[in-house]
């Protein structure tokens, strides 16, 4: 049934309703709500679901620690986009406390971290078809997507870290840290003719080496990310950072297409349609409360992704900062995954959870077309990808 989901979402992601275009993620996730306990009762998650979920969530970290190329945007755009991104973690906490005094919500570090996240993966595939390559408007927007996944990610895990405290927490942080700067220069740097050989000759033939390397590299990462006592989804993130460095430029291609089609083909889907399972769409309706959040939620993460433009404004024009804002405001996949791990760990109520992905939907539905119309000509792909250019 899963599986029937993901083909159904794919069709549909590309169907444009005028000048929207629906993600998969969104239809995975409604179809998941209709077919759920809330919905129309014609599944439940059990433990074979539940592990595929939970796959699911490590793989698309996992992705998108290799989405993440630091080549591209070092130096000042991300000097710039942690600094962003710090800045609207200090709103994001400053929005959060307020709601916590006014006992709208319990748990305002968990609200905080989701509003300051941003989809990279989810945007990324808008930007490529909008804006030319050569622009320095891509670059700058790449940067802080990145900063608002790896600062969350590095957040989420020292936050829900139940086996120690701040520091102890800190120093197993940065003892992972150091394992996952080992493999990445282990990955870089012993490239032996022979092995790179025998590499790109499995590649194409039924061992699929470069394949399991990868998939056992992101097993074992998520499995010690656990033994440190943070997250899985840390692992999955520094797993997929080591193998996106050692798969870089045009040679990587066709192994990081083979990966993109086993974690979104296969495993993501799971995650995005089991969590829509979970969700209690209800709650929204049934309390005007809840209902008033979702509004309110997609303001604050405008404003607290938003405001950052401002340390943008020697490098951005007055027509790049509000597309700028509006895609580093689109957040889904964390919003979700943040919300998911919360619930589980009994840190954030189902109310408050369905009210943040709502808000997380919203944001992917219609930011990034507004910014697609607000973007200036000058940025623009000389000719739109879906015209056959």
């Amino acid at each position: 049934m899963v599986m029937a989901i993901a083909v159904a979402a794919s069709l549909l992601a590309e169907i444009r309703f005028g000048v929207v275009r629906v993600p998969v993620i969104i239809w995975e996730i409604a179809f998941g709500i209709l077919i759920g306990p809330h919905g129309l009762g014609l599944a439940t998650a059990g433990a074979s679901l539940e592990f595929l979920e939970n796959s699911g969530l490590v793989a698309l970290f996992f992705m998108a620690g290799m989405e993440l190329d630091l080549e591209r945007v070092k130096g000042r755009p991300l000097s710039l986009a942690f600094r962003g991104w710090i800045l609207s973690l200090g709103l994001g906490l400053a929005a959060a406390g307020l709601l916590y005094w006014l006992a709208i919500i319990h748990t305002p570090i968990l609200a905080a971290l989701v509003l300051s996240t941003t989809a990279l993966g989810t945007f990324l595939p808008i930007l490529r078809d909008t804006v030319r390559g050569d622009s320095h408007f891509g670059n700058f927007v790449v940067a802080a997507g990145a900063a608002g996944e790896f600062g969350p990610v590095i957040a989420v895990s020292l936050v829900l870290t139940p086996a120690y405290g701040v520091w102890q927490g800190a120093v197993f942080m940065f003892a992972f840290v150091a394992v996952c700067i080992v493999a990445a220069l282990v990955a870089l740097g012993l490239r032996p003719p022979r092995a790179v050989k025998l590499l790109e000759r499995s590649m194409h033939s039924s061992t699929q080496l470069p394949v399991c390397l990868s998939i056992l590299l992101m097993a074992s990462f998520a499995a010690l990310s656990l033994e440190f006592g943070f997250e899985a989804v840390l692992g999955g993130f520094a797993a997929g950072m080591v193998v996106g460095l050692a798969s870089r430029g045009e040679q990587g291609k066709p192994f990081r297409e083979k990966m993109d089609a086993i974690c979104f083909g296969f495993l993501v889907p799971f995650f995005f349609v089991v969590s829509g399972m979970s969700l209690d769409v209800g709650a929204l309706v049934q309390s005007p409360k809840t209902m008033l959040l979702v509004p309110m939620f997609l303001i604050l993460l405008l404003v607290v992704r938003g405001v950052p433009v401002l340390l943008y404004r020697k490098d951005l024009s007055r027509g790049e900062q509000w597309p700028f804002a509006l895609y580093s405001a689109t957040a889904l996949p964390l919003v979700v995954a943040i919300t998911h791990i919360g619930v589980t760990t009994g840190r954030l109520q189902p109310e408050i959870a369905a009210a943040l992905v709502g808000t997380g939907l919203l944001s992917v539905l219609m930011f990034p077309t507004i910014a697609e119309a607000l973007l200036p000509k000058d940025i623009r792909n000389a000719v739109p990808l879906d015209s056959g250019g």
